[in-house]
């Protein structure tokens, strides 16, 4: 079947434009985007619930990318711009195609292979949102510069590249030391994915600079450069990096999606966990306490002040009127506590 896109959709008022080439290209990589998402998709099934986090988060960038190579291929989603300089048989001041939906995919996927990288790294939170943030600056300030006809858009290219340079040494830095932290296997994948990743985005610039900036390749070669790029980076690096975290143990780091977890609504008994409304959190009951699982004798009650000995973290305390131990809550059998105790913990 024909390549029928850019009968349907022309690219008006552009001189410098895909071709027919261009768009096939463009349609083999949606086809590998495309695929690459529903295979995951159904990877993902096959994840403990709690730990699928790495797997969505592929999804997520799989399916942006998807609809964004369906519109570049369809030869939708850009604009024309003047260029600053000439190639080939194009002289300057001529009309080309620039492609903001590109930087739309850009501005939810580049966040999202982030987190792919820096929740299995145990990054300290607010350094994963300044980390984000700078991401966010790189994508918005090349769509800019895109976009700007004169020379001032090298300088948004400057601040684009600067912001790449904070992402680069976070991940291989501070984000690499705090994967170690967590074990070996967790440096090694972490190390292994961040590099893969920091030497794909090193050539993103200088694709913008070929492409967007200097107008030295035309559309068709942009199309390919960008889509190698791309392929590497989305589906071949999720494939990559979620192999080497099916080799970890994701329990360590803690991401469930919610406390409230829907294996503990369908059969609370079965768990053995039953879900505290006032404290927010779940708490182990034994048969005889089910009765009163919101009543005042919780798992996590503060204790009387100076009264008792609290375990570690609050959970429990022993010898305070109207609290149970944590060998209560458990089922364990506990020995009553004196008279005299516990009259002078009443008072």
């Amino acid at each position: 079947m024909a390549n029928e896109a850019l009968n349907e959709n022309p690219p008006y008022g552009a001189v410098e434009h895909i071709t027919t080439h261009g768009s096939d290209w463009l349609w083999a990589a949606f086809c590998i985007m495309i695929l690459s998402d529903l295979v995951i998709m159904v990877w993902h099934f096959m994840i403990p619930r709690g730990q699928r986090v790495f797997h969505q988060l592929c999804i997520v960038i799989l399916s942006t990318a998807s609809i964004a190579y369906f519109s570049m291929a369809s030869d939708l989603g850009y604009t024309n711009i003047l260029t600053e300089f000439g190639h080939g048989e194009y002289p300057i001041d001529v009309t080309r195609q620039i492609w903001y939906v590109r930087y739309i995919d850009w501005v939810i996927t580049t966040p999202a292979l982030l987190l792919t990288l820096v929740l299995a790294s145990g990054l300290p939170l607010s350094d994963i949102i300044t980390l984000v943030f700078f991401d966010l600056v790189m994508i918005v300030t090349g769509l800019i510069g895109a976009l700007v006809f004169s020379r001032y858009k090298w300088g948004y290219f400057s601040f684009g590249c600067a912001a790449l340079f904070y992402i680069w040494w976070v991940l291989l830095g501070p984000a690499r030391t705090s994967a170690g932290a967590l074990g070996a296997g967790y440096k090694k994948a972490f190390t292994s994915s961040a590099a893969i990743l920091s030497f794909l985005w090193l050539l993103y610039p200088i694709a913008w600079g070929l492409c967007d900036g200097g107008n030295v390749i035309s559309p068709d070669s942009e199309m390919i450069f960008y889509g190698i790029l791309d392929v590497c980076a989305k589906p071949i690096f999720c494939f990559i990096h979620l192999f080497m975290l099916s080799k970890l143990d994701l329990s360590v780091l803690q991401l469930h999606s919610g406390k409230f977890s829907s294996a503990a609504v369908a059969d609370p008994e079965k768990n053995g966990r039953r879900f505290n409304a006032v404290d927010n959190d779940f708490s182990t009951t034994s048969p005889a306490q089910k009765s009163r699982m919101f009543g005042k004798k919780g798992k996590y009650d503060a204790p009387a002040a100076g009264a008792g000995t609290g375990t570690a973290m609050g959970h429990g305390t022993t010898g305070v009127a109207g609290t149970t131990t944590r060998e209560e809550q458990l089922g364990s059998p506990v020995a009553e506590p004196r008279a005299s105790q516990a009259t002078a913990v009443s008072h």
